[in-house]
Parts: structure tokens; C-alpha cells; sequence
């Protein structure tokens, strides 16, 4: 089997499994319970929280826990929009964001919010002086993920954030689920009040996320009951979890240097040998990308037809992102960018890991031009 789908879930490490399952099995105490058990639990979250804060330089209080990316995104952009809303009602963020984002956003424009959708380019990136006069005297959050997770665009965060900081009542979300391990992200330096963070997409477990909230920044919880995480997030912490994404964060940090390097050594060789095929465009930017996304369009091909036909060769790979494959609609994000229906319909992802090979890459160029050929001498 050759898995190039890792943009949509990856491998937990072996390591990461056999933490959740021992702190499941020997430290299953609520860490709100007074008595041992639940001292312990709370000890080991203590731990993770701090764990997680070191490797992303920031202070073991900004670290929240949650379930997942999509939790993070709403709770940072409706926990704000509830929060401020007497300071204005105006909300920015990129026309190429996740779901879960752009959704939060449309839920906020029922309640009467302004959004405002900024234009991407040809490469998918959000020009920052669009951010700049886009801003009102009522704007209090600006959203723009770091990386894109259907082409691998790299956002001008810094930037962004250095244009923000000339307006101290604006606060900066960044969705950083793509990012992680892949692109470095100075959090502080680069003036981010809110990030998102998914373990499942750094080897960790399904279900557990973390939303950086910068201290001082104060938000509504989406969620009532036991006030936990500082009365942010209410609910019984998942501890197993949040040590599994701890490990997880650090392993994959650890490995970032050497895996980073072959990421991108396996994505020139895709781009170079794919380019080749007859009527393939490549989507995603040869510059500024993130070294684990490859996007590109076949025309003529419908993308399940091929992912279909890659399958049956134990050759995973994706369409779209995970959130929107199974409604069989064109890339919003390749809309954005500009490229036809048809292409965009056309489109294909592949997404690495630290530990795909140039070895499988070739399999995957070889399979691809084989089932390419197959299916055009079919649609004849």
C-alpha cells in the first residue's frame, strides 16, 4: 500500500498509540476529581499542556485543549465574534479557508455580522494590501490560514500580522492544522492572537486538537457545563489524548529537519515526472508551498474515476479535502484561484509524510500515466 492522503489523516506513531492506550488503562481519573486518581490525571494534563507549549515557544496557559481543528477554528472565531461584538461586527477572512471556518463565518453573518471574502490570486495567496483596506473602523478579527490544505499555498502570515499590529483591536486567527511540522510559525513574532491545531495531522490521535489563545485575549466558550480550561472549554478533558498529541508534537518535531527535506525531494520529483502527462496541469504554486502538497488537474478525467482506478492498485491518494470529497462539487478553492470548472472538477491531492519515499513516488507517477492512458482510450 502507498498512503499519499496524509493531508487528510495521518499514521498515528506507534509511540502515540501506546501513550493513550497506557494513560487510558493506569490513569483514567477525572482530573477534576480531588481524590488520587484524579490528581494524577490532572498532573499528566499539566504536563502535556506544558509539553505543547515549549515545542510551539509559547506559555503553557495559551494552550487549550480541544477536539479537533474544526472545534478550534469555531471557537476561536465565534468565541471572539460573541466576545467583542459591542467593539463591531466586521470579520475578514480568505475566500480559500476551511470549512470549518468559512461555515462559522456564514453562521455568524445569520446574527448579523459583516464578513468580508478576500480575493486570492493565481496561486491561491491573499494579496496583504487586500487586508489592509479591507479593514474598518468596526473589523475585531481577521482569519487566514497558513497553509492551504487542498493546494499547499503558503499565506503571508507574517506580513499580515505585521500589518495588524498597527491596529491593537484586531485580533489575528491563523489555521495552522495544515502547517504544523511543516512550516515554521512564530507565534509570538509574528503577532497571531488565536492558532488551530489538529493532532491527527501530525501523527496523533483522532479527536484531539489545541487552540493557542494569546494571554490577554478574552473569548466566549461555545460550550457550557464544568467551566474546564479556564472556562473556555467545558467538558471532561480528554488526558489520554492530550499526552497522545504531546508525543505526537514532539516526535514530529524532532523528525522535522531530516522529513521536511524529503518531503520536498519527493514533491519535485512528482511535480517534474507528472508535468509530463499530456494535458496535466499542476495547481499548486511551484513557489512558496508547503514541501507535503501536490495539486493537480487531468482534463478530461473526473478525479473518483482515477482515485477509484489508483485504489485497485493499493495507491491512496485524495480529491479535494477530506471535509467536502464526498459532495462531488468542484474545488471552491480552485474556483477562487481562477482555474475552470472543468479542471477544477478534474483535480487531484496528493499529500505526504515524513515517511513517503521517492521509491513510492515512482509507483504512483507510473500508476497514474497507466490508469491515465486506460481511461482515455475508454472515454473513446
Amino acid at each position: 500500500m502507498i498512503y499519499f492522503d496524509n493531508s487528510a489523516t495521518t499514521r498515528p506513531y506507534k509511540e502515540v498509540i501506546d501513550s493513550f492506550v497506557k494513560v487510558s488503562n493506569e490513569f483514567y481519573g477525572n482530573p477534576s476529581s480531588l481524590h488520587g486518581l484524579g490528581v494524577q490525571a490532572e498532573k499528566l494534563l499539566t504536563q502535556a499542556r506544558a509539553q505543547i507549549a515549549n515545542l510551539l515557544a509559547v506559555k503553557p496557559a495559551e494552550i487549550y485543549f480541544t477536539s479537533g481543528g474544526t472545534e478550534s477554528n469555531n471557537l476561536a472565531i465565534k468565541g471572539i465574534a460573541i466576545q467583542h461584538k459591542s467593539k463591531g461586527r466586521h470579520l475578514i477572512l480568505s475566500s480559500v479557508e476551511h470549512p470549518s471556518v468559512h461555515g462559522a463565518m456564514e453562521q455568524l453573518k445569520k446574527l448579523d455580522f459583516d464578513i468580508t471574502y478576500l480575493p486570492v490570486d493565481t496561486s491561491g495567496r491573499v494579496n496583504v494590501e487586500d487586508v489592509k483596506a479591507s479593514i474598518r473602523k468596526d473589523t475585531i478579527l481577521v482569519s487566514v490560514m497558513h497553509v492551504n490544505n487542498e493546494v499547499g499555498t503558503i499565506q503571508p502570515i507574517k506580513e499580515i500580522g505585521k500589518v495588524l499590529k498597527q491596529y491593537p483591536s484586531i485580533l489575528f486567527h491563523v489555521d495552522a492544522v495544515q502547517a504544523i511540522g511543516k512550516i515554521p510559525l512564530n507565534l509570538v513574532g509574528n503577532g497571531v492572537d488565536l492558532c488551530s491545531f489538529s493532532a491527527h495531522k501530525f501523527h496523533g490521535l483522532k479527536g484531539t486538537g489545541a487552540l493557542f489563545i494569546r494571554e490577554g485575549v478574552r473569548i466566549d466558550p461555545l460550550f457550557s457545563g464544568g467551566n474546564q480550561e479556564w472556562k473556555v472549554r467545558s467538558g471532561t478533558e480528554n488526558v489520554a489524548g492530550a499526552v497522545a498529541m504531546a508525543k505526537a508534537l514532539r516526535m514530529s518535531m524532532m523528525a522535522s529537519d531530516t522529513g521536511i527535506e524529503r518531503m520536498y525531494r519527493v514533491k519535485s520529483l512528482l511535480t517534474t515526472e507528472l508535468i509530463s502527462i499530456d494535458e496535466l496541469i499542476i495547481n499548486t504554486p511551484l513557489e512558496d508551498s508547503a514541501p507535503h502538497i501536490l495539486n493537480f488537474s487531468i482534463k478530461g478525467i473526473k478525479a473518483e474515476v482515477l482515485i477509484h482506478a489508483l485504489e485497485q492498485k493499493g495507491i491512496f491518494l485524495s480529491t479535494t479535502s477530506a471535509c467536502s470529497s464526498k459532495k462531488q462539487l468542484p474545488s471552491q478553492t480552485l474556483l477562487a484561484m481562477g482555474v475552470s470548472d472543468d479542471l477544477a472538477d478534474s483535480a487531484f491531492r496528493i499529500s505526504l509524510s515524513y515517511d513517503n519515499t521517492e521509491k513510492e513516488a515512482r509507483s504512483v507517477i507510473d500508476a497514474i500515466k497507466e490508469a491515465t492512458v486506460q481511461l482515455r482510450k475508454v472515454m473513446k
